[in-house]
């Protein structure tokens, strides 16, 4: 059972093919999908509270904090990359994932089984992602999908080998990326989070209160247990 993405439909307003696989849908998510979205996440952080993961081995902490949920959450510490049903303070099972973020999946993923965990990265100003390929899963046949709310990221992408050239796009909020097909094993990353006084004025949704003023939340849903073949 592979994934594969379909037609466009009448909820998406644009499509940009960055590169083979990896698809940007600019301002997807209405203001009023937006504000839904930041509303069910402020209840997600809430049962489950963000924390900060570390480098496996070294201990060196991420500059950004995070959450999920799902049946299973990704989780970073020095024993090393996982997923897991329980967050690694409070031991409960994860909340379960936002409407909205499984109707996304659905009209865009192209994948016919539903995602298995959403890491939820809490950006503050001045916070960034290093380069970075997301390969904790069991295969890659189903994309992963990127939601953003709130302060616009400059997203940075290569290819498969760490040294290949890179390029920009800026996700702003209520954009989602798909990253799949040929692209699913890029290098990714998120340079900074643009201040708001260099981009036009906008109203974006209220984030909770758990994300820095003029920060920024992002999604990514994944499927992390391998898909049957028929």
């Amino acid at each position: 059972m592979a994934c594969q993405r379909t037609s466009a439909t009448r909820e998406e307003r644009a499509v940009i093919e960055l590169a083979p696989g990896l698809i940007h849908h600019p301002g997807y998510l209405d203001a009023a999908a937006q504000d839904a979205l930041a509303s069910d996440l402020a209840a997600v952080l809430r049962e489950a509270p963000p924390f900060t993961p570390v480098m496996p081995r070294t201990g060196r902490p991420f500059s950004v904090r995070m959450t999920n949920c799902g049946p299973l959450g990704w989780v970073s510490d020095r024993a090393g990359y996982r997923y897991q049903a329980a967050h690694p303070e409070t031991g409960r099972p994860w909340p379960a994932m936002p409407a909205a973020a499984l109707h996304a999946w659905a009209a865009l993923a192209g994948c016919p089984a539903g995602p298995e965990a959403c890491l939820v990265n809490l950006y503050a100003p001045g916070t960034r992602m290093g380069l970075h390929q997301d390969r904790d899963e069991a295969d890659f046949a189903a994309p992963v999908l990127s939601l953003s709310l709130g302060a616009t990221a400059l997203f940075r992408f290569g290819g498969l080998s760490r040294s290949d050239p890179t390029r920009s796009v800026r996700l702003a909020s209520g954009d989602a990326l798909v990253i799949g097909g040929p692209s699913r094993l890029i290098f990714h990353g998120i340079d900074r989070i643009m201040p708001a006084d260099l981009l036009a004025p906008a109203s974006g949704p209220v984030l909770p209160e758990a994300v820095a003023a003029g920060g920024r939340l992002n999604l990514t849903l994944r499927r992390v247990s391998a898909l049957r073949r028929a």
